[in-house]
């Protein structure tokens, strides 16, 4: 019986831990709470290929799976430190104090911490120490009287209220635990609803902006581009459909009335800080555009295609005086960062070469979604999103690669990395069973700046097929494409490959996305019934 009321102790000194820093990242910042600061963490330290294992196998729950394993570890702590206060009552505050030491550590530690984010890490580790010191000793056994002694020496009974010999105080753990639980419980309660009015603020920013029209306005979708073939990808995919991958915990709140964006660095003789309204008041192009994730593996998710809205990169850059290293520029890399302290490195000849770069506002019709970088985010055509796509943008600073490596290239990936041309079988989907006879196979390819020359389809090994292409909207987005399959019974692999206006076809050769992309056909294995 102490044991498991220990273990609860334990438990109800961990929940105090989490609620009263909720509290405290209230006054400071909700990236500064301890789940947060010790999961990005984590993620900061995580191995490429361990990343890339979680974002093929859980999509866009990674974040949300990595939450709930830290909230697991720290429930298992929390047990074990309150069981071995039954027998050390001082050890279990001190294992504490160590926790939240951790998380102070991992908050300051961060690439956009703080001294102020160890606060709330640290502020719950003391008050739960104390809650966890008063638990352990209601769970002390009392030890056994030898009774009150009169004058003449003689015992006398005494009168308890207290616990019996060789027994706790049940009653007081029951009454301090439960007082504890529902004050803890008040302080998360009131911290989550003060974060909350931070995030509404901004949420009112967005709700409040109206697009101006595009002095350059995307041309209309041609009406080939879209074949309408059921479970082929739409050619636009909506904002809800539209993959995210990022390391953000907590996804940002920026308020766009108090956003700037500071645009300073080598070979900028003419530094600029913009507010939102002063780039809505700029000139705005609007295309369509086909953005890719480094992290998808062949045949896989993360690729998507939008109508962005925003304002032209390299035509802010040259107004801070900026010239590209082709024109004798100094710097050579545009580093971008977000309010989250994401640094992704861009090179400054890409961004300024007349392609599309943008900062792009928004998002096919509306402002940002905060998932996608409300109120601003870079978007270039051609790059991977992560030396590309800096979503939540608060910086942009000019320097070179031999000066400064990135978030992603500390971690081994390339410094450079233009997309590689691919393909994907949308349908039929893997296993399926469709009946013998014309068979639709259908999917999107994709050579963002270069544009889909031609894709081809095989089956069993056998001879390449050219299929149908739908029309093109632009070099930047991806392609529909289609071919009719006289499908016979049996079990059959369909391979596709596909081959860009540079002329170079897709290579057959697997290799993983580390370090600048995955290669290889994508296949699938159907049994025609």
């Amino acid at each position: 019986m102490r044991g498991a009321l220990a273990a609860l102790g334990g438990l109800i000194a961990g929940l105090v831990a989490l609620c009263v820093a909720e509290l405290v990242s209230a006054g400071v910042r909700p990236e500064a709470g301890p789940v947060t600061v010790v999961g990005g963490a984590v993620i900061d330290r995580t191995p490429a290929p361990v990343k890339d294992f979680a974002v093929r196998n859980f999509g866009n729950d990674d974040k949300l799976v990595l939450q709930l394993g830290i909230l697991a570890l720290l429930a298992l702590f929390a047990m074990a430190v309150g069981v071995a206060s039954l027998r050390y009552r001082k050890v279990g505050p001190a294992a504490v104090l160590v926790f939240g030491a951790i998380g102070a550590l991992a908050a300051v530690g961060r690439p956009d911490g703080r001294l102020s984010d160890a606060l709330p890490s640290v502020v719950g580790a003391l008050v739960a120490c104390a809650v966890l010191y008063l638990l352990a000793g209601r769970l002390a056994l009392r030890p056994s009287p030898d009774g009150d002694r009169g004058t003449d020496g003689a015992v006398t009974p005494t009168t308890r209220t207290a616990p019996a010999p060789g027994a706790f105080d049940r009653r007081g753990f029951v009454i301090a635990a439960t007082a504890a639980a529902a004050a803890s419980a008040g302080a998360g309660l009131l911290g989550r609803r003060l974060n909350a009015s931070g995030a509404a603020e901004a949420a009112a920013s967005r709700e409040s902006v109206a697009l101006p029209a595009p002095s350059s306005p995307a041309p209309p979708i041609p009406a080939g581009a879209d074949l309408k073939v059921r479970g082929l990808s739409s050619f636009t995919t909506s904002n809800k459909d539209f993959y995210r991958v990022d390391t953000a915990l907590v996804v940002p709140r920026v308020d766009a009335g108090t956003w700037r964006l500071r645009i300073h660095g080598k070979g900028v003789p003419r530094p600029l800080t913009v507010s939102f309204q002063d780039l809505l008041r700029r000139k705005l192009i609007e295309r369509d555009i086909t953005l890719t994730c480094v992290s998808n593996e062949v045949g896989g998710p993360y690729v998507g295609n939008a109508r962005w809205i925003g304002v032209p990169l390299a035509e802010l850059l040259a107004e801070a005086g900026v010239r590209p290293p082709s024109k004798g520029g100094p710097a050579d890399q545009l580093v971008s960062r977000s309010v989250d302290g994401m640094t992704i490195g861009t090179p400054v000849d890409t961004v300024m070469d007349g392609r599309d770069a943008m900062l792009a506002v928004g998002m096919n019709g509306q402002p940002l979604p905060f998932d996608h970088g409300f109120p601003v985010r870079m978007v270039v055509p051609g790059l991977y999103g992560y030396v590309s796509a800096c979503k939540w943008l608060e910086d942009l600073e000019l320097t070179t690669f031999d000066d400064y490596d990135a978030y992603w290239v500390k971690r081994s990936w390339s410094r450079e990395a233009p997309i590689k041309t691919q393909s994907r079988i949308d349908t039929p989907r893997p296993f399926a069973s469709p009946k013998a006879g014309t068979v639709p196979v259908a999917g999107v390819a994709w050579a963002q700046h270069r544009g889909v020359e031609r894709v081809e389809v095989r089956v069993d090994g056998g001879r390449w097929n050219r299929a149908e292409l739908a029309a093109e909207n632009s070099e930047d987005t991806w392609r529909q494409w289609l071919w009719r399959w006289p499908a016979t019974s049996g079990s059959h692999t369909l391979e596709v490959r596909a081959t860009d206006r540079d002329g170079n076809t897709q290579t057959d050769k697997r290799v993983g996305t580390v370090p600048d992309g995955a290669t290889g056909w994508h296949s699938v294995v159907v049994a025609v019934d």
